[in-house]
């Protein structure tokens, strides 16, 4: 069964994204932004809902934008993410960094408003140098992690994302050094689709913000899982509410404390409002016993998530302007460069194992969408290899229209910043 595109974008869309931008090229569905932003802000909370972007999953303005205007917040991975989120119309309160790098201007983001999230004992300190007296959030790590692979899981000893949650003495004490407020608790684990692990956090990380008398919200983080691929499941976020909703409730019953719900997803928001657009350049094969292999103008450049951790796109092969061929092989689909790991069909979880997909059979000159690369695509590709230029994106309205949202890069970009021998 050949794998289907994404739904929102037609085979005469595509075929106009090449006539217009050329390939490969990035494109994000208005529609589909907002829906399921929209489903999110619907999470059940009973004390309050705070629905922050993890804006790393993709920090093109054009989502930002959407996000701003639909009411939601912002989590920042870095001070450059920070400075992008106010350059997209985000008041800095509406910002929260959340860094695994120590802030090079957290004196800058405090005196402007911008809310910081200490994810290690130094970090702390150094807010306390910065800004004593006042409130911080901290990230802990809760001991439990989850995740599609060990290199998505963000919780537990073998992860360095926050502060150990036996060092919990250690964060009150540097707190009270600089009488700092911990008013908010955050973790993050990569939490899946399953309900009863987002139970299992939600009880952890409370346990862990009752040993904080000040603590006036929680934050689960992000890591809701989206199916991109036929047959993968998606998180049910009204189920997973529900489980979250209890706890919080249960917990106020208890501690006497109503607590403000927050999460961060980034992938849930924007995975399968994205798809690259690409061109099949050249066909070859290794013989009768070996693969049929489809070299696209794609590939770990733009996509490199399935060359990181084998992880699955769906790609389809439309043919030139739609005719496609009704003959389905087994093919290897892989990028354009001088690279033996630039594969886009790997086995799942293993990058280093070949895993054939039925498709149309290719043809120079087809097009081929590349599905769910709205996150972690274009924010994580390893662009400028072999001296590609990066792609350009744009963003499909609701009228149908096309607008970019950035040119493709010029050659010359490349190495502009490079110094020539004197």
């Amino acid at each position: 069964m050949t794998d289907s595109p994404q739904t929102f974008l037609t085979v005469k869309q595509a075929a106009a994204v090449r006539e217009q931008f050329g390939t490969p090229c990035y494109v994000y569905d208005r529609r589909t932004l907002e829906s399921v932003a929209g489903a999110a802000l619907r999470f059940p909370a009973p004390f309050g809902f705070t629905l922050r972007y993890a804006m790393k999953a993709n920090p093109s303005i054009g989502i930002l934008s959407i996000f701003r205007d639909l009411g939601l917040d912002i989590d920042a991975s870095s001070d450059f993410e920070v400075e992008r989120a106010i350059r997209a119309g985000f008041a800095p309160g509406r910002i929260q960094l959340t860094s695994q790098a120590p802030s090079r201007r957290l004196a800058e983001h405090v005196e402007r408003g911008v809310l910081f999230n200490a994810c290690s004992l130094h970090q702390l300190e150094e807010f306390g140098k910065v800004a004593p007296g006042q409130s911080v959030s901290v990230r802990l790590n809760p001991g439990l992690g989850s995740g599609g692979t060990n290199r998505t899981n963000t919780g537990g000893p073998a992860s360095s994302f926050g502060i150990w949650h036996e060092y919990v003495d250690d964060v009150k004490r540097v707190a009270e050094q600089h009488s700092l407020t911990i008013d908010r608790v955050h973790s993050h684990i990569g939490s899946g689709s399953d309900p009863e692990v987002w139970k299992r956090v939600t009880r952890m990380t409370l346990d862990l913000a009752a040993m904080f008398p000040d603590v006036a919200a929680v934050n689960l983080g992000g890591g809701f899982k989206v199916g991109r691929m036929p047959g993968e499941q998606s998180a049910d976020l009204q189920d997973v509410g529900a489980h979250v909703e209890r706890e919080l409730i249960e917990f106020q019953e208890r501690d006497g404390r109503g607590l403000r719900l927050e999460v961060e997803p980034g992938t849930y928001l924007v995975a399968n409002a994205g798809a690259v657009v690409a061109t099949c350049i050249d066909v070859v094969d290794t013989g009768r016993d070996g693969y049929t292999f489809a070299k696209l103008d794609t590939g770990m450049t733009e996509v490199t998530r399935p060359a990181m951790y084998g992880a699955q796109h769906p790609i389809s092969v439309l043919g030139s302007e739609g005719s496609g061929s009704s003959d389905e092989i087994d093919v290897i689909f892989s990028g354009p460069c001088c690279e033996s790991g630039d594969i886009l069909t790997p086995a799942p979880g293993d990058p280093e194992t070949l895993a054939p997909r039925r498709a149309h059979r290719p043809r120079i000159g087809d097009l081929v969408v590349v599905g769910g690369a709205g996150a972690y695509c274009a924010a994580m590709s390893t662009i400028n290899y072999n001296s590609y230029p990066q792609a350009p994106e744009v963003m499909l309205e609701a009228d149908g229209s096309f607008r970019q949202l950035r040119k493709r890069q010029r050659p010359e970009d490349v190495w502009a910043n490079e110094i020539e021998p004197a």
